[in-house]
């Protein structure tokens, strides 16, 4: 078997919110899809031991963020590879709360979808929130963020609670400069392509990369890299 094949899946990147109390909390997510339009349902696939799975069990509500195709890699790190166990995911994002109070992030984001859970069913790893929507607004024109071009353009990573993570396979790099791996995150920086994004053109190899470069993905510094096999 070729797990290779489930890439060929489409799948967008979003932003999942849901609140818990007083307390709110978010992750990036691939799998939100919708399932009827009489009434408007939609769902989402969140890993068991993410904290924002405890949020949509105990609220019953969560809202999906659609990510504009130029929101920053710094912006999925911030959701998808920090823990809200540890910090306020929120903190320095611009966001609004819904009338039901679920947070909806405002910033690189084409639209906002919010949703109360009329169903919930066990996929191992994962649970799958059905949520019949109670808001939803279109915040401006745009290319919604698609999982594809988010790797294959952006060179972001997968963390591991994601339900389409597959281990990297090693490949020989064909490039004649080396590629450096980020142990937190998984990022691979390449040096035919740079990190535009940040100021750095392509051709620019690894040593060459200033000394206050950090990963675009989760902010890990240059020492947090190592050379790829």
């Amino acid at each position: 078997m070729n797990p290779k094949a489930l890439h060929k899946i489409s799948y967008g990147l979003y932003v999942v919110t849901s609140k818990k109390g007083d307390r709110i909390n978010g992750q990036i997510a691939n799998t939100v899809f919708q399932i009827s339009s009489e009434p408007p349902t939609i769902a989402v696939s969140i890993n068991k031991q993410n904290l924002t799975n405890e949020f949509i069990r105990d609220s019953k509500m969560f809202a999906v963020s659609v990510l504009a195709q130029e929101a920053p890699l710094s912006l999925v790190g911030q959701f998808g590879f920090k823990t809200g166990r540890e910090v306020d995911k929120f903190a320095g994002v611009n966001y609004r709360l819904t009338e039901n109070g679920v947070p909806c992030v405002t910033e690189h984001t084409l639209a906002w979808l919010e949703a109360r859970v009329i169903q919930e069913v066990d996929a191992g790893t994962h649970t799958i929130f059905i949520g019949e929507l109670t808001g939803a607004e279109v915040l401006k024109e745009g290319t919604p963020m698609t999982y594809a071009y988010y790797h294959q353009v952006k060179r972001g990573s997968v963390p591991k609670a994601a339900p389409t993570f597959t281990p990297r396979t090693e490949e020989k790099p064909a490039e004649k400069m080396d590629k450096y791996v980020c142990k937190i995150c998984g990022y691979v920086y390449d040096p035919a392509v740079g990190d535009p994004e940040n100021g750095v053109p392509p051709g620019t190899p690894f040593e060459k990369l200033p000394g206050d470069w950090v990963c675009p993905v989760c902010g890990a510094g240059k020492d947090e890299f190592e050379k790829e096999a």
